[in-house]
């Protein structure tokens, strides 16, 4: 049984950590590392290397298997239990029974993880470079589209079944990131007008660029078709688990380990001048001289590892101790924490009406979200058939944390992000046990 404090300090220690975790990457942007010396702020060139802050990731994960080794060596080091005949021939019999139910996943099977990990990699390279183009909470808003390609996908390749209710709720997470999208570019529109006609220097040439409505929703853009990989990365992820047992901290360890293998099988491919001269995003020696040269980018690199594996073993745990209603209202306090340390830090403005707009979009996020997860009652239009509340009932909340428990909760960001427990949609006849779900 936890003491009244471990639940609050592993709640709270989810939200410090996976706000860091986007903050410390947005900081991480803004550095200078290249004409930091010169005068003219147009000359300065910027920390903007998504395929190294992916791998810092994938670092960050494979920290997790340090409490794994921990757990091995001290029970190593314990005596070996002395069992009594009768006692042996009961064991004798029940790894039987488990392995009926679910095999573990061990030996060339663990590779299996690799295919989520290479979902993991795309999505979170895509999601770092969008951060480049978008305000911090305008980047952690639009992930919030997560459950609508979850949803989707889940219905095509897991033979789920969505009811109306839950379609409404996708459609209002959509017209809640829009909303967020085009007012987070607005936003940015409005103040750099500002900053012009506040300028000291009226005569001096206003340089012609890419106009900041289009740079935020290029930025919206990316993060949007990252979902699909990381919907994709989760719907794989249950299949896996569905057929196979593994500890949730030993699967994010192997994702860990065999994105930064994939990344760094690719890296004599991508330091290849035609594609290094491509894009500065790709361009990795680069980035490796712009990491190790600037101590600012250096420590930060190694914040992030330590945050991401401290976010992952809290998700886990809040995973098992913590209800769904309590982890989609954690997500939500650390979305809400996200912005205002943004505009604490002056990263942000509010700006009247337009900051209205994004505080709508949100709610419409936050609404949809919920309503999908069953956390809010659903209008009465809209209202599920009974036959459902009859069938799951009372067992769906107690399974849940079982379900929830059973299948790979996080790599890049936990499905607790978006509340992903709630698109565990059970058809008809279906219930819900301690070893999975079977047909009644």
């Amino acid at each position: 049984m936890p003491s009244s404090l471990y639940i609050p300090i592993l709640l709270a220690g989810m939200i410090i950590t996976g706000s860091s975790n986007s903050l410390w990457s947005k900081w991480q942007d803004m550095q200078c590392v290249e004409n930091c010396s010169d005068p003219n702020p147009a000359t300065h060139v910027l920390y903007e290397q998504p395929v190294w802050q992916t791998l810092q990731m994938f670092l960050g994960e494979m920290l997790c298997f340090l409490p794994v080794i921990y757990t091995w060596l001290r029970a190593r080091q314990r005596t070996a239990p002395v069992f009594l005949p009768s006692d042996l021939e009961e064991d004798v019999h029940a790894p039987g029974k488990l392995e009926e139910t679910c095999q573990e996943l061990r030996g060339w099977k663990v590779l299996l993880l690799w295919f989520p990990a290479a979902c993991d990699l795309t999505g979170t390279t895509l999601m770092n470079v969008g951060l480049l183009y978008t305000p911090v909470s305008i980047y952690q808003m639009t992930r919030g589209a997560l459950v609508l390609f979850v949803g989707v996908l889940s219905v095509i390749f897991l033979n789920r079944r969505l009811w109306l209710y839950q379609w409404v709720s996708l459609l209002t997470v959509m017209a809640g990131i829009s909303l967020v999208g085009y007012s987070g570019s607005l936003i940015k529109d409005a103040v750099n007008s500002a900053l012009r006609l506040l300028s000291t220097d009226p005569s001096s040439p206003v340089p012609v660029g890419e106009p900041e409505v289009t740079r935020v929703l290029v930025g919206v853009f990316f993060i949007l078709f990252a979902q699909v990989f990381t919907a994709t990365q989760f719907v794989v992820e249950e299949k896996i688990m569905a057929r196979y047992s593994v500890a949730p901290l030993v699967a994010v360890g192997y994702e860990g380990l065999f994105g930064a293998l994939t990344i760094i099988l690719c890296m004599p491919i991508l330091a290849m001048p035609s594609i290094a001269s491509s894009s500065p995003f790709f361009d990795l020696p680069r980035g490796w001289y712009q990491l190790v040269n600037t101590p600012s980018v250096f420590r930060s690199g190694i914040a992030i590892a330590i945050s991401i594996s401290l976010f992952n073993y809290f998700g886990l745990s809040v995973t098992r101790h913590v209800s769904a209603t309590a982890r989609s209202l954690t997500d939500t306090c650390r979305t809400l924490s996200i912005w205002l340390i943004s505009l604490g830090l002056g990263w942000e403005k509010l700006l009247f009406p337009i900051s209205l707009l994004q505080v709508l979009g949100f709610s419409f996020l936050v609404y949809g979200t919920f309503l999908f997860n069953g956390l809010v009652t659903p209008p009465p239009f809209l209202h599920p058939p009974s036959v459902l509340e009859e069938t799951v009932g009372g067992e769906a909340e107690e399974g849940e944390a079982l379900l929830a428990s059973q299948h790979l909760d996080d790599t890049a960001a936990l499905p607790v992000d978006l509340g992903q427990s709630g698109y565990d949609v059970l058809p008809k006849d279906v219930r819900v046990h301690a070893q999975g779900v079977s047909t009644a």
